[in-house]
């Protein structure tokens, strides 16, 4: 491990100040900017630039260019202030939540970011109301209230525990009101935030220019002086520019068997991969507009026949675990459900389960996938999928593919009669894992009344500040889940990040969301 200090002792006994600077290195963190950025490559480019339309990976880019109340520094795990100077519920009952902005704050146009400012980003999003859009994370807020430049108020209709960690998500990041519409989304390649960085330039699907926003006024650090971020389809061609040093840092749908690769003692002369523990995982969603997928036995019968240690190792070469609940390990309220009812895959079981419901002829599906959201696995996963339910005999799947942006707007409209989706916690609460997909409005498109989890088990829970003494209502509430099983959870990820090893930081990189704060990453050369 590199001794700052010890190098420093070293040197003052032989050097002036002006040789130890420059003998050993030590430069502040601004240093790296003479170097050029530090280029991030990723398989996840954003669907959005505007954060009222945006439930999904964009937040990776909004959470380095916006800024929002609460956030988390590096190696927290509840969210602390960022643009707020201090937050806390008023009230014994979780229904209003007080913060104050900190002073001076400014958008990187010169705009005042204050509390008529906050006020507005967050009624907007509620405003315009995107189909599967943020508004779905605002269930529990009534009204916001300003009062004067730097006080804003939160009525609750309920009370919610989890408030906060919905405030610390980017999608309530604060923008301009001069810049963003009131009543629409706003157009163009630009962005207008208080963020860490500026966007400097942006090239949707190909690439994002950050460079050190210095009017910044939040908890983050930033050890390097611009970011450029590349988007790719394939994890080969990622990792490839990594290979040639066109990238710095590779995340993100990097593929298992390139994952293996890096890790060989060859290529570890030159890189790095850090692993950490994910809560990210894969699902299935099951549309109740399609006749077939409708039948609870279908659904089942699906459930029945999936074989996830076949997934998990075949395609993802043990990279990932399989998963028997929507609520992930690691976290209250964790199950394996799917696993206690259902056991073993089965052919003979589902066969039953769908003859006592009339079936005897092999079920139609269409079973849907993007092409470029998740990883380079995606594919052939979904050909796995396809393969095991087709070799049952009680299935004739039809796989189908679009590009992320047009498939979003595929299963909104509900389109696909049964689809893959990939969730990223917005936030590290089990709450996380069950309300999004649940209710009306969620973040599938796909309505879902589930009065037991929405009316009673999630209310309760919220009332909770100790979020480990709610495990019996998640643990109740995914068993209506299973019982419905119009959502099949099939694996729970790693989260991989490649680096060359001139590279320092990725260790810190990532927040409990998993989402890349760029701040963090620098060149060793440079500190």
């Amino acid at each position: 491990m590199f001794n700052r200090n010890r190098c420093l002792r070293q040197v003052a006994a032989i050097a002036s100040i002006s040789s130890l600077m420059t003998g050993c290195g030590v430069l502040s963190s601004d240093s790296s900017e003479d170097e050029g950025p530090i280029v991030v490559g990723t398989t996840s480019a954003p669907s959005t630039l505007d954060p009222a339309a945006s439930w999904d990976s964009s937040w990776e880019l909004f959470r380095n260019i916006y800024q929002t109340l609460l956030s988390y520094p590096a190696g927290a795990t509840v969210p602390e202030p960022d643009a707020a100077e201090s937050c806390a519920f008023t009230d014994t009952s979780n229904t209003a939540y007080r913060c104050e902005l900190r002073e001076g704050l400014e958008f990187s146009n010169g705009g005042a970011l204050d509390a008529q400012a906050v006020k507005y980003s967050i009624d907007r999003i509620r405003d315009i109301n995107v189909n599967g859009g943020p508004a779905g994370l605002l269930g529990s807020l009534e009204r916001v209230q300003a009062l004067g430049d730097r006080e804003v108020v939160f009525h609750l209709n309920k009370p919610d525990a989890t408030f906060p960690f919905v405030l610390a998500t980017p999608a309530m990041s604060i923008v301009d009101p001069e810049s963003y519409p009131a009543d629409k989304l706003r157009e163009g390649d630009g962005i207008v935030g208080s963020g860490p960085y500026t966007l400097k330039s942006y090239e949707d699907g190909t690439k994002a220019e950050l460079a050190r926003n210095d009017s910044y006024d939040g908890y983050a650090e930033r050890k390097n002086g611009a970011v450029t971020i590349r988007y790719f389809q394939d994890s080969g061609e990622m990792v490839d520019a990594l290979r040639k040093h066109e990238l710095d840092v590779a995340f993100r749908g990097i593929a298992a068997d390139d994952i293996l690769d890096l890790q060989t003692h060859e290529a570890q002369k030159e890189f790095q991969v850090v692993e950490s523990v994910s809560t990210q995982i894969s699902y299935l969603v099951f549309n109740p507009k399609d006749p077939w997928a409708a039948k609870p036995s279908v659904r089942k019968a699906v459930a029945q026949v999936l074989d996830r240690p076949a997934i998990a190792h075949k395609v993802y070469k043990d990279t990932v675990e399989p998963l028997y609940s929507m609520v992930p390990k690691g976290l209250t309220g964790h199950t394996t459900g799917f696993f206690d009812d259902f056991g073993q895959p089965s052919t003979s079981k589902a066969r039953q389960m769908l003859s006592e419901d009339g079936i005897t002829e092999p079920v139609p599906l269409q079973l849907w996938y993007t092409t470029d959201r998740y990883g380079s696995e995606t594919k052939a996963e979904f050909e796995e999928i396809k393969n095991q339910l087709d070799e049952s005999g009680l299935f004739e799947v039809t796989l189908k593919s679009r590009p992320w942006k047009t498939y979003v707007s595929g299963y909104q409209k509900g389109e696909y009669p049964v689809f893959g989706r990939g969730w990223s916690p917005d936030f590290p609460d089990a709450d996380n894992f069950i309300a999004p997909f649940v209710g009306e409005q969620n973040a599938l498109g796909t309505p879902y009344p589930a009065p037991e989890i929405t009316g009673d088990l999630l209310p309760r829970s919220r009332q909770e500040s100790d979020r480990a003494a709610v495990e019996k209502e998640f643990e109740e509430a995914q068993k209506y889940l299973l019982r419905d099983a119009r959502l099949i959870p099939l694996w729970q990820g790693r989260q991989y990040v490649a680096a060359s090893n001139e590279i320092s930081g990725a260790e810190r990189a990532l927040d409990p969301s998993t989402i890349m704060t760029m701040g963090s990453l620098y060149r060793k050369t440079s500190w």
